[in-house]
């Protein structure tokens, strides 16, 4: 231990660079943690779905259109925002978010936690995870 505080006396640069760079490690990894925390797989999404879960799609209309989960509602994600009005009734519902690849509804998923929902999760990987599991896309 005393070799270690010499060494860090005599290289106070090396020292604070690794330091520095423990704490970028660290918070990295507290952050990837808390944004897959309320990430559910596609086999999950779909045990949520059969407990009633209510299921949003926040992509543009046209790509909801193309192809979206069967049973999914279309909130376009300016919307989110004011979700805590439009979807009162369902605070204590699981809710499943979901965009093309996921980083959009992580955000939504953090607004409707904030919000006051206490259920929220967003499918990992979004609808491209979906269409990798071959899962079903209903149409129009």
């Amino acid at each position: 231990m005393d070799r270690l505080i010499e060494y860090a006396g005599h290289h106070s640069f090396l020292a604070a660079a690794a330091v520095l760079m423990a704490l970028i490690v660290i918070g990295y990894e507290l952050r990837a943690r808390a944004q897959t925390f309320a990430a559910a797989s596609p086999q999950d999404v779909i045990r949520l779905m059969n407990q009633n879960a209510l299921v949003l799609d926040i992509r543009a209309q046209e790509a909801f259109a193309a192809g979206h989960v069967t049973g999914a509602r279309h909130m376009p994600s300016d919307q989110i925002a004011k979700a805590g009005e439009t979807l009162k009734r369902q605070k204590d519902k699981p809710i499943v978010v979901y965009c093309e690849s996921g980083p959009v509804a992580a955000t939504a998923v953090r607004a409707l936690v904030a919000q006051g929902f206490t259920k929220v999760f967003s499918l990992r990987g979004g609808l491209s995870a979906w269409r990798t599991d071959n899962l079903p896309l209903a149409k129009g």
